[in-house]
């Protein structure tokens, strides 16, 4: 009933989703770097470069680029550039109601 659901989360296709998984899957899951390498497309290189970035960010306190703020309201609402991938997102998931 919910595959297309799962799907959305189990194979991103969005960019930023996908990094998102992929640090999610090796920090919290504890997976493996070639596993998640594997799992997500990424060059194993690659992948721990992106994961050394991401530590660097964190050490630093930024936020990392697949966090954004929506027009929602709140600290900083608005200030988030609109971009052309907002237009390849449901509406549901960029917006609240």
């Amino acid at each position: 009933m919910d595959d297309p659901c799962r799907q959305f989360f189990l194979e991103p296709e969005q960019t930023f989703q996908r990094r998102y998984e992929a640090l999610r899957a090796f920090f919290v899951a504890g997976q493996s770097l070639e596993d998640t390498a594997a799992q997500f497309g990424y060059r194993v290189a690659g992948l721990k470069s992106m994961i050394s970035r991401f530590r660097a960010g964190c050490r630093e306190g930024s936020t990392p680029p697949f966090f954004f703020r929506t027009d929602a309201g709140g600290p900083g609402a608005g200030d988030a550039p609109k971009t052309s991938t907002d237009r390849n997102w449901p509406r549901w998931l960029t917006a609240a109601s």
